[in-house]
C-alpha cells in the first residue's frame, strides 16, 4: 500500500500539466527514500544477492535427494547373444555417511562372467552403504548444505548494508540539494530587497532627494544580487538533476524532478525520525547486532564448518557396504544374514601432504576473519564516538550561528530605519546585509553538515528504515 501510495504521489506530482505546476509541491525525505528503496536499480540488485543464495541452498540439498540408476548392457554378435545385462537401483542418501540402497539384478547370455550369474527372474538386494571413519560425523555434502544455510542468512545481512550505502549516498544528495535551494531562496528574498530599494532610490533621484552616485551604488547591488542569484540557480539545477539519478518508478523508468517539486526545509527537525538515528546510546551500544558484524559471523561460522570437515579429512577412508539378497522381495523373512553381499574399502596417505595443507589454509582464513571482526569492532565504535562528538559540536555552533544571524538582522534593520531618517548611507546598509547574507549561508552550511552527519551516523550503524 505504501509503494502504491508513493507511485500515485509522483505521478501526479512530476508530471503534472501547466495547470498544476503554478504550485509547489513538496517531496520529504522518507517519500524521497521510500522510492529509493524500492525502485532503485541498485537496490534491486542486492536482491538478487538473496536469491543467489538460495539457489545455492536449493543445490545443496539436491545432494540428499534420492536416486535412481538404471544400468544396461547388451551385446549380441553373429545371431549369438553374449551377454544381456541389466542393473538398476534406488540410492537414498542420509545426513552422516550412511547412504541406503535398493537393487535388482538381471543378466543373461552365454558368455557371462560367472560372477554375474544369477537366478533367472533376476536377484533383488537391500542393504547399505557406511563411512566409518571419513566421513561419517561430518562431510562434503553435509558442510556445503549447513554453509548455504549460513549464506542465505549472509547475504540478508549484506543485502541490508548494500541497500543502506545506496539510502546513504540519496540522502547525501537530498540534502545538497535542500542546500542549494536555501541558498536561493536567500538570494532571492535579498533580490527582491535589493530592487525595492533600487526603486525608491531611483525615485527620490528623480525628486532630487538622493544624488545619482546612490542610484549607482543601488544598481550595482541589484546586479550583484541578479549575479549570485543566478550562480545559485545554476547549483540548484544541476543538484535537482543529480537528484533524479535516484528516482525510478517500478517500470524501470528514470524520472526527472520538475520545476515545482522542492525539498521540505523541515528536514533537520525530523531526520532522526526518518534515518531511525535518535536512539543513540554509547555506553550502552550493541555493536553486536550490526549487520557488517553479523556477517562477519556468518563467514567465520562457515569458515568453522570448512575447517572441521578439513580435520575430518585427516582421517582413514573406511567405505563399508552390506547387501541382503533375495530372489522374493516380497517376503519380507526372504532377507537373511546368509544371503549376503559385502565389500570393504580403506585407505590412507601415506603423508597426508594435501590434507593437512588444506587444514592449515582454513585455519587461516579462519584466523583472518577473527582479526577482520576485531578490527571492525573497533573501528564501528571509534567511528560513532567520534560522530557522536562532532554532533554535539554542531549543536554548539548552530546557537552561535543562529545568535549571529539575529544579531545581523538586528543590524541591518537598524542601519535602514537610520537611511530612512537620513543618518546613515546607502553603503552601510549594503554591507550590513552582505553581512546577513553570508551569516544565513553559513547557517545553511552548517545544517548541512549536521545533516551530513547525520547520514554518515545512519551509513556506520546501517538501521533497518521502513
Amino acid at each position: 500500500m505504501r509503494v502504491f501510495l508513493l507511485n500515485i504521489y509522483l505521478f501526479t506530482s512530476l508530471f503534472s500539466f501547466a495547470s498544476a505546476q503554478d504550485s509547489t509541491s513538496v517531496i520529504s525525505l522518507s517519500e524521497y527514500l521510500g522510492y529509493v528503496k524500492s525502485f532503485h536499480p541498485i537496490v534491486k540488485q542486492a536482491n538478487l544477492i538473496i536469491n543467489e543464495s538460495e539457489a545455492k541452498l536449493m543445490k545443496a540439498r539436491g545432494a540428499f535427494d534420492p536416486k535412481i540408476e538404471v544400468d544396461y548392457d547388451r551385446k549380441k554378435f553373429k545371431n549369438t547373444e553374449y551377454y544381456d545385462k541389466l542393473n538398476a537401483s534406488f540410492k537414498i542418501p542420509t545426513w552422516y555417511g550412511i547412504e541406503l540402497k535398493a537393487n535388482f539384478e538381471e543378466n543373461d547370455g552365454l558368455y557371462l562372467n560367472p560372477e554375474a550369474t544369477i537366478p533367472e527372474d533376476g536377484l533383488y538386494s537391500a542393504g547399505v552403504s557406511v563411512s566409518l571413519a571419513q566421513g561419517f560425523l561430518t562431510n562434503k555434502r553435509m558442510t556445503i548444505l549447513k554453509q548455504s544455510k549460513l549464506y542465505v542468512k549472509q547475504a540478508k545481512t549484506d543485502k541490508q548494508l548494500l541497500t543502506n550505502n545506496i539510502l546513504y549516498e540519496a540522502t547525501i544528495t537530498y540534502f545538497n540539494w535542500l542546500r542549494t535551494y536555501k541558498e536561493k531562496k536567500v538570494y532571492e528574498s535579498f533580490l527582491e530587497n535589493a530592487q525595492i530599494r533600487f526603486n525608491g532610490i531611483k525615485k527620490n533621484y528623480e525628486v532630487g532627494e538622493m544624488s545619482a552616485i546612490d542610484t549607482l551604488e543601488a544598481r550595482i547591488t541589484l546586479s550583484d544580487r541578479k549575479l549570485n542569484l543566478e550562480k545559485y540557480r545554476i547549483k540548484y539545477i544541476k543538484a535537482t538533476l543529480e537528484l533524479s539519478n535516484y528516482l525510478w518508478l517500478d517500470n524501470n523508468t528514470p524520472v526527472e524532478i520538475k520545476d515545482h517539486i522542492t525539498p521540505d526545509t523541515n528536514t533537520f527537525i525530523i531526520i532522526d525520525e526518518t534515518l531511525n538515528t535518535s536512539a543513540l546510546n554509547i555506553e550502552n551500544l550493541n555493536l553486536e547486532t550490526h549487520p557488517k558484524l553479523q556477517s562477519l559471523d556468518y563467514k567465520f561460522q562457515s569458515l568453522t564448518l570448512e575447517k572441521r570437515l578439513q580435520l575430518n579429512n585427516l582421517l582413514p577412508t573406511v567405505d563399508l557396504q552390506y547387501n541382503f539378497l533375495s530372489q522374493t522381495p516380497e517376503v519380507t523373512q526372504s532377507f537373511s544374514t546368509s544371503a549376503y553381499k559385502s565389500g570393504l574399502n580403506i585407505s590412507f596417505p601415506l603423508f597426508l601432504r594435501k590434507e593437512r595443507a588444506d587444514l592449515k589454509l582454513a585455519k587461516l582464513k579462519l584466523q583472518d576473519t577473527e582479526f577482520e571482526i576485531k578490527a571492525t569492532k573497533v573501528t564501528l565504535k571509534n567511528k560513532i564516538y567520534a560522530i557522536n562528538r562532532e554532533l554535539e559540536s554542531f549543536n554548539i555552533q548552530s546557537t552561535f550561528t543562529a545568535s549571529i544571524v539575529n544579531d545581523y538582522k538586528t543590524m541591518l534593520n537598524a542601519e535602514e530605519r537610520k537611511l530612512f531618517l537620513g543618518e546613515s548611507s546607502l553603503f552601510l546598509v549594503n554591507s550590513r546585509e552582505s553581512k546577513l547574507i553570508d551569516a544565513k549561508l553559513k547557517a545553511i552550511e552548517l545544517e548541512n553538515n549536521y545533516l551530513n552527519t547525520k547520514a554518515n551516523l545512519f551509513n556506520v550503524l546501517s538501521p533497518t528504515i521502513e
